[in-house]
């Protein structure tokens, strides 16, 4: 991709897609369309000293295309409502399913070249696994509003016949990292971990309410977000031979809650103190006992950058960003 390339990010105010415009700076990429809903002053420090040409606000970017006809080169369309304890899902279908078809009909259009996001959630309880094969997708089941809207997104593209050049939805697992200390409650665990240790110097973990799991060891694909921004821009950089549709985007190798919060205890060199208390009732019918990506699609498309490990992703997050309150 040249770098004179102009390209869209969807919201890029928050977690994920502000990391993805500080990668894409880091590799001379400015010439950058952002789109959010930019009215949370919090999400303002995501994007202080970044480099793009304009920023846009969501609920005007259509009509803002249609007026300013830009030459877009690639379109990421991280932006979403990811609020998992939100279950009006006319909220989620509004921003989550309807904005997305809105950006594939442009980019089908205009034949512009697109990554957007999907979601671990939409494979439920995992009772038929976490392979991203197409046909799986109209079988998945999943737990929530949130999941079922990224879902139905996928279900959608799948049945389209006019399509972008190129498209990626990537299912993002549980991803951890800088940018996200506007996300309150739906932030990672490393984050709520470290801050517990820091003002409690101790660690409140979920029982588990599954018989054959013990507290603590309920299992997740962390994913470290430096990862996920790799994996985006490479995709990027190689759409022309990288084939088009759904990949998950986690390590393919789950830990436990307890791993990871030993993982942020040893980043500041303190012994761990865990302590085990009742989920809410309204998470528990809901809640993912176990998430692990099967990531060999990505593989077979060419992707060989190695991924942090959950030692090194945390080590990273808590030592870099984490103590110095400090933004990627």
């Amino acid at each position: 991709m040249n770098k004179d390339a102009t390209i869209i990010v969807t919201g890029a105010a928050g977690f994920i897609a502000s990391c993805l415009v500080s990668y894409l700076n880091e590799n001379k990429f400015t010439n950058l369309i952002l789109v959010d809903q930019f009215d949370e002053e919090e999400k303002e420090l995501n994007l202080l000293h970044k480099q793009y040409l304009v920023r846009v606000e969501r609920d005007n970017f259509f009509e803002w295309l249609g007026n300013e006809k830009p030459k877009v080169d690639f379109v990421f369309h991280l932006g979403a409502r990811t609020d998992t304890t939100e279950f009006d899902y006319q909220v989620h279908y509004k921003l989550n399913v309807l904005f997305t078809q809105q950006i594939w009909n442009y980019c089908t259009a205009n034949q512009v070249p697109l990554v957007y996001a999907s979601s671990a959630a939409t494979y439920g309880d995992g009772s038929l696994g976490y392979d991203d094969d197409h046909d799986l997708v109209a079988r998945l089941k999943p737990l929530n509003p949130y999941g079922l809207s990224k879902n139905n997104v996928d279900q959608w593209i799948l049945e389209q016949a006019a399509r972008p050049p190129f498209w990626a939805g990537l299912k993002f697992f549980n991803v951890y990292g800088p940018n996200e200390y506007h996300k309150a409650r739906m932030a990672s665990v490393v984050f709520h971990a470290y801050n517990q240790v820091k003002d409690h110097d101790l660690v409140k973990l979920f029982r588990s309410h599954k018989e054959g799991c013990k507290d603590g060891e309920q299992l997740r694909d962390f994913i470290y977000v430096k990862d996920v921004i790799k994996v985006c821009y490479w995709m990027m950089e190689h759409f022309s031979t990288v084939p088009s549709g759904l990949y998950n985007l986690g390590t393919g190798k789950s830990r436990t809650f307890i791993d990871l919060v030993k993982s942020a205890y040893k980043a500041i060199d303190k012994p761990a103190v865990i302590q085990f208390m009742d989920m809410p009732q309204d998470l528990r019918e809901t809640y993912q006992y176990f998430t692990e990506a099967r990531m060999q699609k990505l593989w077979n498309a060419g992707y060989r950058e190695p991924f942090y490990s959950l030692e090194e992703g945390v080590y990273d997050y808590v030592k870099h960003y984490l103590i110095s309150r400090r933004y990627y």
